[in-house]
């Protein structure tokens, strides 16, 4: 009997709870592998010139696994907006909440950026401005601020607790709305949120349709290109729209749209 994807998805995510990792149990295969390694390489150093003390420290799994992974929303949405970035070139650019190990990261390579998000920021990173604020607040003091500003990955948070947020229902919204306000006219938005069927997993996320999205931005902004990303962790970059799309929000369950916007 065929099992259900929302259910093994439970599991999964029950399993996460109690402390069991269901891939983590494959690398206990690995185990036979390091006892035989490591006896071989103990009679390696028993003959060796300079003798090293060994201790052990089990890495079981890498064996196996890739020379790393191009694939995924945070590794396409992530490279695609900070490239854009790199050839927009803007006055300012600020980012509300994004990965500071993944996107930030891209950015400050070769530019500044202003990063506000309600989560604190304990070090000091070059060419990284740090401003702790919730953004579903008022942000009046910052209305017409930048001429290009960021959100990846971040609104679909806003209003679940996750981060210590308050609860809200239209945190996104708001959110949002701050963001909207805090660009100048003519400025760029790069977005993205999860996309699918439209819910809210609490208290990970919302997934929005794209029709949704195209209603909530359309007034607001001008389209100059939609990517996403799709279940299998493919990116599918400048995408036609059509009534198909809209539907069925390109076939996902939870993929990544990448939304580049101009405010109009």
């Amino acid at each position: 009997m065929q099992m259900d994807s929302r259910l093994l998805k439970r599991m999964s995510l029950f399993a996460q709870l109690v402390g069991i990792s269901p891939s983590g149990l494959y690398r206990l295969r690995d185990l036979g592998n390091f006892i035989r390694d490591r006896g071989a390489f103990e009679r390696e150093m028993a003959k060796a010139e300079t003798k090293w003390p060994i201790e052990s420290y089990p890495i079981l799994g890498d064996r196996y696994a890739s020379s790393g992974t191009a694939s995924g929303h945070y590794f396409h949405q992530d490279l695609l907006v900070a490239r854009k970035i790199f050839l927009a070139a803007p006055q300012r650019h600020v980012d509300i909440g994004s990965r500071v190990d993944g996107f930030v990261a891209h950015v400050a390579s070769f530019r500044e950026i202003e990063v506000f998000d309600i989560r604190p920021m304990e070090m000091s990173i070059p060419n990284v401005r740090f401003v702790k604020m919730d953004l579903m607040g008022d942000s009046s003091d910052y209305a017409d601020y930048t001429d290009s500003i960021s959100s990846l990955h971040a609104i679909e948070h806003f209003g679940l607790g996750r981060y210590g947020d308050p609860i809200d229902v239209n945190g996104h919204l708001k959110g949002l709305d701050n963001i909207y306000r805090m660009l100048r006219k003519g400025g760029t938005f790069y977005f993205s949120v999860p996309i699918g069927r439209q819910r809210v997993e609490f208290n990970a996320h919302r997934v929005f349709s794209i029709r949704y999205l195209f209603d909530l931005l359309n007034p607001r902004y001008e389209l100059l290109s939609l990517s996403y990303v799709d279940d299998a962790g493919a990116l599918h970059a400048d995408v036609a729209i059509d009534e198909a799309a809209l539907e069925t929000s390109f076939g996902c369950e939870i993929g990544c749209g990448i939304f580049e916007l101009r405010k109009r």
